[in-house]
């Protein structure tokens, strides 16, 4: 069995952790006006550092920032491009039995890539972290931003500047190429794109992706696949051959709840055949999921995380139903193609799921340690 020594590892991570104590009541206080950015910049950086060092002793071979300068996965990134700001409105997402905090995005201008914060952001990480570790920089996918704007509370402000898709599409994709170029000369190889829009089409489509007119939900979810996949590979394409360009598709991780349920079938074409990545991220964590038979359609050398763990419970599963389970996803991809994950990130927002820090750092051990048998 080959060892890894690109990302995905044999035993990886998705990005996200639970905020310690100290730095959420720092960004409260930040939030209420009681201390500044620098003083909040300063608990950021103590904190990065201190969970850097708890990913390298537990020998992980690629650490993140935990994504702790965030408030949320995506929009964080989204309001960091030119020409986009963050704002409140009146609901937050749809979740099973919770309605998430509100937050989205809206344009202001035109949409652009430089100078984005995220570069300084991994920059700090790369300096911290010990030389031979490598260093992931998750951001959202292009698809999500294009599906935040086409919101039909957002879509009419967003028509003032882009009254066709072709120019938004077009300024996205120009501005997502820009950050990455900047991450690449910042030193990062590895770049990892979250997508849950895939994980929307596997369900019913939400209220506002279908027209008042009778429309076939299976053709607008071929329409939307395509999309998807236009925008997402005409920002993979064409990128330096060093550099690694993974994606993790995800149902929705919202203080332990979730958006979406549904196998990958309906999506495995385009997305495991067409979607120019070098790995998928893959959540397995329960029957929302499905089964492995989608696998068969990942196409080449691409590889597989199967995201067998869940993050949204602090209880550890049973070893040798994992165990089982991998061996079980080989009747569609060698086992040489795959590796092993939580099934999503610890927090993909400040509020984080429902399980302590010792029950996370359990989990991740757990992880290693169950791979490193499988992938003896």
């Amino acid at each position: 069995m080959t060892t890894r020594r690109t990302s995905p590892f044999r035993y990886d991570i998705v990005g996200s952790f639970l905020r310690p104590e100290k730095l959420k009541q720092a960004r409260e206080d930040f939030n209420k006006q009681k201390i500044s950015q620098a003083e909040l910049t300063k608990v950021e950086d103590e904190a990065i550092i201190d969970l850097i060092k708890k990913q390298e002793a537990l020998g992980l071979k690629a650490v993140t920032d935990g994504e702790f300068r965030r408030s949320w996965w995506h929009l964080d990134f989204f309001y960091g491009l030119n020409g986009i700001e963050f704002f409140v409105p009146e609901h937050g997402y749809f979740f099973h039995g919770e309605e998430t905090r509100p937050g989205t995005i809206t344009v202001t201008g035109k949409i652009s890539g430089e100078e984005h914060p995220f570069i300084d952001h991994f920059r700090f990480t790369r300096e911290h972290t010990s030389a031979g570790i490598e260093v992931k920089q998750t951001i959202p996918a292009p698809a999500q931003i294009l599906v935040e704007l086409l919101r039909p509370d957002i879509l009419p402000k967003i028509r003032e500047t882009y009254p066709e898709n072709d120019e938004l599409i077009k300024d996205i994709v120009a501005a997502y190429r820009q950050v990455i170029a900047d991450l690449y000369q910042a030193g990062a190889r590895t770049i990892q794109l979250d997508d849950c829009t895939w994980g929307v089409l596997v369900a019913p489509l939400p209220k506002g992706f279908l027209a008042e007119t009778q429309q076939d939900e299976r053709e607008v979810r071929k329409e939307l696949a395509q999309l998807y996949l236009t925008i997402n590979n005409a920002v993979l394409a064409d990128q330096p051959d060093d550099l690694t360009l993974n994606t993790h598709v995800c149902r929705g991780n919202y203080h332990s709840t979730w958006a979406a349920a549904g196998g990958y079938e309906d999506v495995a074409d385009p997305l495991f055949t067409q979607e120019n990545v070098q790995a998928y991220y893959l959540e397995y964590d329960s029957e929302r999921s499905g089964g492995f038979e989608p696998l068969a359609k990942v196409s080449e050398d691409k590889l597989v995380v199967l995201g067998l763990i869940t993050t949204k419970s602090g209880k550890l599963e049973d070893r040798q139903k994992i165990i089982e389970r991998i061996y079980e996803a080989t009747r569609y991809l060698p086992l040489d193609r795959l590796c092993l994950s939580p099934q999503c990130g610890f927090a993909s927002t400040e509020e984080g799921n429902i399980l302590t820090e010792e029950e996370q750092w359990e989990k991740l051990a757990f992880v290693k340690s169950i791979a490193e048998e499988v992938w003896k």
